[in-house]
């Protein structure tokens, strides 16, 4: 356990996706290891490799001298750039180069936790998911339990391995999901003035939250009723946050979504649901 009780909720979740993960991918054969998964770009293999590269550098290790491909479409700028080298210097790793890389991390980063003795409030390095920065601790950690269960959620999803979706990473990547909503309503998708956006989600993780926009165009959220809405968008968990983590666009889950209200404003907000970059 580490020295801060505000930590230990994180590496918990962190903890428990992680193994997980373990899981999931210590039977697989060969041909598994290149299923597509919903992250852009990335096979089963990739994500484990985005994994064990971000836990390396977390972890203090030098980062692969190595130079990527030009034809990867899915590179667009310096954040995604940095994230595909870990990810393209392990495309030719066998399953059991992968799994036994991916346990020999775990076990160094689970010992890196344990002996934590920073405060919450010390300024660390980040790596994801929104690019190499200075973070709080409590804040880098956070980040690092709601990555690892997305990428769980995107490895189950490609394995047809369901599962988790009420864990304690789901509950963090609510909170993360919810905290980009406002940008979302208000700036993103142009919401006018004084109205309130409410989501309904249900299943395994369930909340209704009212995204409301002041006068100044300002958005913010909170629990309360909102009576007459401009908007209502009701949906199932997982649906919420493959959108919100950018997984799958709004016309092919457009089944699993009920709007009520401004049609365009909804248009709007489901265009811009993504809050991962």
């Amino acid at each position: 356990m580490t020295d801060h009780p505000s930590l230990q909720p994180y590496v918990d979740a962190w903890t428990q996706s992680m193994e997980a993960i373990s899981e999931l991918v210590t039977s697989l054969v060969e041909g598994e290891w290149n299923g597509r998964t919903e992250c852009p770009g990335w096979s089963v293999r990739d994500v484990v490799s985005h994994i064990i590269g971000v836990e390396c550098e977390l972890l203090g290790d030098p980062r692969p001298i190595h130079s990527l491909p030009r034809d990867i479409y899915h590179v667009r700028d310096e954040v995604s750039r940095h994230m595909e080298v870990q990810v393209d210097v392990r495309r030719h790793h066998t399953g059991p180069e992968m799994t036994s890389e991916f346990e020999y991390t775990l076990i160094r980063r689970a010992r890196q936790l344990r002996n934590e003795k920073r405060s919450a409030e010390a300024e660390v390095n980040s790596v994801v998911p929104f690019g190499p920065r200075k973070l709080p601790l409590e804040r880098q950690l956070m980040l690092r339990a709601f990555d690892v269960w997305v990428h769980e959620q995107d490895l189950r999803r490609a394995l047809d391995k369901p599962g988790n979706l009420d864990s304690p990473g789901a509950q963090v990547a609510r909170d993360v999901f919810l905290a980009g909503l406002p940008k979302v309503v208000a700036k993103d998708a142009g919401a006018p003035p004084n109205c309130a956006v409410v989501f309904d989600v249900s299943g395994p993780v369930e909340f209704m939250r009212t995204v409301r926009v002041d006068k100044d165009g300002r958005g913010s959220v909170d629990s309360s009723v909102s009576l007459g809405p401009a908007v209502t968008l009701a949906m199932d968990w997982e649906t919420y946050s493959r959108l919100a983590a950018g997984r799958v666009r709004p016309e092919a889950v457009a089944d699993r979504v009920k709007t009520d209200g401004d049609a365009d404003l909804a248009d709007a907000v489901l265009k811009h649901f993504a809050v991962t970059p």
